[in-house]
């Protein structure tokens, strides 16, 4: 009890001086807001001119913390930070009054610090909001504390934060439909199953890029970039079938036997791919099917990379189970048991 009783004093009396200095020093933890939460479209972007360029103070490039200051009015909790890092931008958003006052404030008070992963910055103020927006040399998570009206921003690699981390690319988007069924597409398809699958890794510890988690199409080379960038595990694409021959049905799995990884490749990947879905969903196995040139995620990707394809939207039945949730639901839940079996194999090694 005696022991018990000290502890707790220990305790209370640490978390009181921490407190308090973080109140003396007005040190403010900010909460980020990931890109997969952040859903905007492209002509919401504040636009890159000369004129609302943000200025750089290079002279205290030592620093650990990249400075980005924010007008006197801002209070801590006004301020959004957003991880764009399919853009490999870092978002950062608060209340302004005067849009005049906000182009005087950032001439006359420069970024500072360590912008060593920034290329250039850019500012626009519009309905009473002021964004800021920098592009980024590549794919980062970051540490944000707001201290005497600066965000003071630490950029870190996904590995030195994660020791999971996985890139989930849901095929097609925009303008491309993927397969068409009417007013029923592929692309629909695809970012459901991921939306399913984001329910379930948001549970679990390993960290999860989304190509995409709206109606945007990025380019391939984007989607093999990211997981290149963020140095991932393994890249999982979320395809769907088609065949002249509306009785063919199943999943089957695209991999690429030629790229060779040791341990865990994309042919490893792949099979354990098509085992859990395959189980999910009590379906059909295809199989694996080698990467064509159409597969350009696939075999061009530099880690463990394999597409799974969860249907025939051709196959009368299996296209109706691909409009049903609960069955997008099943699949996603395959793919997340595919996750977990392929680290543990990964572990064994």
């Amino acid at each position: 009890m005696k022991r018990t009783a000290v502890f707790c004093t220990v305790f209370t009396l640490t978390a009181m001086g921490v407190m308090l200095y973080f109140a003396a020093n007005k040190i403010i933890v900010v909460a980020d807001v990931a890109q997969d939460e952040v859903i905007r479209n492209e002509q919401e972007k504040p636009e890159m001119t000369e004129d609302n360029t943000i200025l750089f103070d290079r002279s205290s490039a030592e620093s650990e913390y990249f400075y980005i200051p924010l007008p006197e009015t801002v209070k801590p909790e006004e301020v959004t930070v957003e991880n764009h890092y399919m853009d490999q931008e870092l978002w950062v958003s608060a209340p302004t009054q005067d849009a005049a006052e906000t182009k005087l404030f950032y001439e006359e008070h420069p970024v500072a610090g360590n912008a060593a992963q920034v290329l250039e910055g850019h500012y626009e103020v519009d309905k009473g909001i002021l964004n800021l927006r920098f592009r980024l040399t590549g794919v980062y998570e970051y540490r944000s504390v707001f201290q005497d009206n600066r965000l003071c921003v630490e950029f870190l690699k996904p590995k030195d934060v994660y020791d999971k981390v996985i890139v989930v690319d849901a095929a097609y988007g925009g303008e491309d439909y993927g397969i068409r069924d009417g007013n029923f597409f592929a692309k629909d398809v695809t970012l459901d199953v991921a939306r399913h699958l984001k329910d379930r890794m948001d549970t679990s510890d390993i960290k999860v890029y989304y190509t995409r988690m709206d109606d945007s199409n990025p380019t391939n080379r984007r989607r093999i970039q990211l997981a290149d960038m963020a140095e991932a595990d393994m890249l999982i694409r979320i395809e769907v079938s088609e065949a002249e021959d509306a009785s063919v049905f199943g999943t089957e799995t695209v991999c690429n036997s030629r790229y060779f990884i040791p341990d865990f490749g994309s042919v490893d990947l792949a099979d354990v791919l098509e085992r859990k879905v395959v189980e999910s969903i009590s379906g059909k196995a295809v199989g694996l099917v080698e990467a064509g040139q159409e597969d350009t995620v696939v075999l061009e990707a530099t880690v463990p990379a394999a597409a799974v394809r969860v249907g025939y939207m051709t196959n009368e039945k299996e296209g109706y189970l691909l409009r049903r949730e609960d069955y997008l639901d099943k699949i996603a839940e395959g793919i997340y048991q595919a996750v977990q079996t392929a680290y543990e194999q990964m572990n064994k090694e």
